[in-house]
């Protein structure tokens, strides 16, 4: 049911487009360039990877303005994209899209205030997915100093220098460990820790390769689940895990007063010592069917690991001691008495109750909010749709695979949206078609104030603060 929704919501399509009109102007409360762009923050966050700089859709920036939302933040631009499933990296005014573009999958760089290309890096690419979804890169780019790393939808691990693009190493993994293609190509963002580069490879044997399209059942592991990879040079420094890839990305966290690598993979859970590669402990988390898969990141609250999945089994929480995984609660019985049911989105966790989407598909997911102590839903829209999420500065912003943008307080008690936009119904100026199109799958992105979303081959960027500032950079602690 729904709870409290006073949206404002704007339908008249003549005040759309002058509202458009005077979004697309200069913006009287920011500074500007010599060369009349409207300068970035020297303030504010930087967003190298999937999921932000915490890896957990969690920013530090303040100064949400709910006015602002008439009927939704100013626009700064709109850019065409090529093909993919992924959001950008934005780390300064740099912002790097990793798309596919025919036969090629690309890296552009882009300057964040202008959108004006900087430069552009390719390889060639052959991936054709199963089931007809689109043959384009999932992973976001991970940005680490002066390099960015990609890895695209076939299995090609590449770094790219910051500054002018230029390839510094590259390697095909696919074949290097004999990767079978699983249902929906390489999907788990890399990881930095220290001097490594942390892949999801999940290799099997070289005779592997003869079995039958989509027979995971049948594909045994070569112990490479994950494998470290020198981040200067791309040469293998350690393997670990004897399992099969899944979609979740990677995550460094400190679980017992230590930095504890996990991995929610084909099986389920495992963590590791990201600096040796040794293993501690698994946890098994897996549907029994055959095309069930594992995508959300693993949710973390000190030495408390949650993990979920939305095929069959749904959520557990556990309790680390002494290096092993202990249940506090799982769920049990029927999909629609679950707790929580993750797909592709990862929850947030905040004050101790997760907020969310849940569900498979558009006919049972819905957005809910979940104490996580005891795995007792709070409340639930049924919305039928899945939706992304994003926390900042007490607000949640939350987009739908639809198209809708929502800014929401995040309350155990009841949903309460302050303010709603369907972009699904908003015209591009540059080409009057929608200015987002199903798939919105990406997670948003904020950096600086801006605020990117991206539904099917366009990215637009959101003033979304006006005057931003940061936790990080006043001093003040964050989650």
């Amino acid at each position: 049911m729904n709870f409290n929704r006073h949206p404002v919501r704007v339908h008249c399509l003549p005040l759309l487009l002058g509202l458009f009109v005077l979004q697309f102007a200069s913006c009287a409360d920011e500074p500007t360039s010599a060369d009349g762009a409207t300068a970035l923050p020297a303030v504010g966050e930087d967003w190298p990877a999937f999921l932000g700089p915490r890896g957990d859709g969690t920013s530090r920036e303040t100064g949400i303005d709910p006015s602002r939302w008439n009927p939704h933040p100013p626009i700064r631009w709109t850019l065409t994209l090529g093909v993919s499933y992924g959001g950008p990296a934005v780390v300064g005014d740099h912002l790097l899209q990793f798309d596919r573009f025919g036969d090629r999958e690309r890296l552009t760089c882009y300057d964040v205030a202008s959108a004006k290309e900087r430069w552009r890096w390719e390889s060639a690419v052959q991936y054709d997915d199963m089931y007809g979804y689109n043959n384009g890169p999932r992973c976001s780019p991970v940005v680490d100093g002066d390099r960015i790393y990609v890895y695209g939808v076939s299995g090609q691990l590449s770094c790219v220098a910051l500054a002018t693009g230029k390839s510094i190493w590259s390697k095909n993994v696919t074949e290097e460990y004999s990767v079978i293609q699983n249902f929906f190509g390489v999907a788990s963002t890399p990881a930095i820790y220290q001097d490594l580069l942390l892949v999801m490879v999940g290799g099997s044997p070289p005779e592997a390769r003869t079995l039958p399209t989509g027979r995971l059942d049948l594909v045994r592991p070569n112990g490479t689940a994950i494998v470290a990879f020198d981040k200067r040079t791309g040469e293998e420094v350690y393997r670990v895990g004897n399992d099969l890839a899944s979609y979740a990305s990677l995550a460094v966290r400190q679980i017992e007063g230590k930095p504890t690598g996990l991995a929610f993979l084909r099986s389920g859970l495992m963590a590791w010592e990201p600096a040796s590669g040794k293993e501690l402990f698994r946890f098994p988390w897996r549907a029994s069917m055959l095309e069930s898969v594992n995508a959300a990141l693993p949710v973390t609250e000190g030495n408390h690991i949650f993990v979920s999945e939305t095929y069959e089994i749904g959520s557990a929480f556990l309790r680390i001691e002494n290096g092993r995984p202990n249940v506090i609660w799982q769920d049990q019985g029927r999909l629609r008495g679950h707790s929580f049911r993750a797909h592709w989105s990862t929850p947030v966790l905040i004050d101790g109750y997760l907020y969310g989407c849940s569900g498979r598909n558009q006919p049972d997911s819905d957005f809910r909010c979940v104490r996580l102590s005891d795995g007792q839903v709070q409340w639930t829209d049924r919305r039928h749709e899945r939706s992304s999420v994003l926390s900042v500065d007490g607000h949640l912003i939350v987009l739908g695979e639809n198209g809708r943008l929502e800014l929401m307080r995040p309350n155990p008690k009841r949903l309460e949206v302050l303010a709603e936009v369907d972009l699904s119904e908003v015209p591009d100026p540059a080409s009057g078609e929608p200015l987002l199109q199903y798939p919105c799958w990406a997670a948003p992105v904020l950096s600086r104030g801006k605020l990117f979303v991206r539904g099917n081959q366009r990215l637009v960027c959101f003033d979304l603060i006006s005057q931003v500032q940061s936790e990080a950079s006043a001093g003040r602690s964050g989650p």
